[in-house]
């Protein structure tokens, strides 16, 4: 059986973290890795490709996997990738997901491949998990707190902003308010009462810092609905202090059955690496749109549309056998 021809498009930290997940996957290769910059200064094993050639590889690439940022790559990647490629990407600005997927689903409908959207762990993993609480226990309430750990999205989108050289961005949930939830009282939280999010950023010498501080302050979708902390810092501290990508948190639903029978349903994960934990996702979801395709899907789909049974390279047989 021929291997799924994997390419990534990216290669920062989830770029690095799908091609680590690539190796650990036996029906998977490598076909190469697509970046904006020069390709001859960047090591890898794999073949470094300019994205200015994407289209000569139309046909020799079973499954592209987008590593780009939410906040201005993938608008424009997903679609335009979509129209060329069966594709895979972790797009997590939650409230543009719709428009998202629209324009993904009509680029993929039109060009005759098959794409999946928003996968990773929030979106991906807790959306199922928020989904399966919520049919479980109609009567009750969904709560989702992440960290403490780093947000590569929201740290990709402070160094978005002009000034900015690196940055940082931790989110950290409020303890008494999990507390609250793990004990059944179902507590009224706005999303201000769950997490505090903490910034760390290096700026470019001579910025304004008040107004790098003002406009992530203000971001829509990121940070105008938190309390937010801006520290700036050197290089080096960041280097040396913020260099590890931990992250995690967890989803839970309080609900009641029956005669008021109390029920709490919670979903965790504590990751050491959270890119290589993403890239590991997305590779399991690549698996999954290939069949699809393979089966004659055009189109979008979400981690809803997808069976767990199409994640994992064993039959279906085995998976009864094994794991059911």
């Amino acid at each position: 059986m021929s291997k799924i021809k994997v390419g990534i498009v990216g290669y920062g930290n989830l770029g690095r973290g799908v091609e680590m997940a690539i190796r650990q996957n036996a029906d998977m290769e490598l076909a190469g890795i697509f970046t904006r910059r020069e390709p001859e200064g960047i090591a890898s094993a794999a073949p470094m490709i300019r994205l200015s050639e994407v289209e000569q590889y139309i046909g020799k690439i079973d499954v592209m996997i987008l590593c780009g940022g939410s906040a201005t790559d993938l608008p424009e990647q997903g679609p335009y990738l979509a129209s060329m490629f069966h594709t895979v990407d972790s797009f997590d600005r939650h409230a543009k997901i719709p428009e998202y997927f629209d324009a993904v689903d009509a680029s993929a409908r039109k060009s005759g491949h098959a794409s999946v959207i928003s996968t990773g762990w929030d979106p991906g993993l807790f959306s199922l998990n928020r989904l399966l609480a919520e049919a479980v226990l109609p009567e009750g309430n969904e709560y989702t707190f992440w960290g403490k750990g780093v947000s590569q999205g929201h740290s990709d989108a402070i160094r978005r902003i002009p000034g900015v050289k690196n940055a940082v961005q931790y989110t950290i949930p409020n303890e008494e308010a999990v507390r609250q939830v793990r004990s059944g009282n179902n507590p009224a939280l706005a999303t201000r009462d769950k997490h505090l999010r903490e910034c760390f950023v290096v700026a470019e010498p001579g910025e304004d810092l008040s107004r790098i501080e003002q406009e992530i302050k203000t971001m829509p979708n990121y940070f105008a609905d938190y309390d937010t902390q801006v520290n700036f810092i050197s290089s080096e501290e960041l280097q040396d202090k913020h260099g590890s990508m931990p992250h995690g948190g967890i989803v839970l639903r309080s609900g009641n059955t029956g005669n008021g029978s109390k029920q709490i349903i919670e979903f965790g994960l504590q990751l050491d690496s959270n890119p290589e934990f993403t890239g590991s996702v997305l590779v399991a979801y690549a698996r999954a749109i290939h069949k699809f395709a393979q089966e004659g899907f055009v189109g979008a789909k979400t981690v809803f549309d997808i069976p767990f049974g199409y994640l994992p390279p064993k039959s279906a047989e085995q998976l009864r056998r094994e794991l059911l």
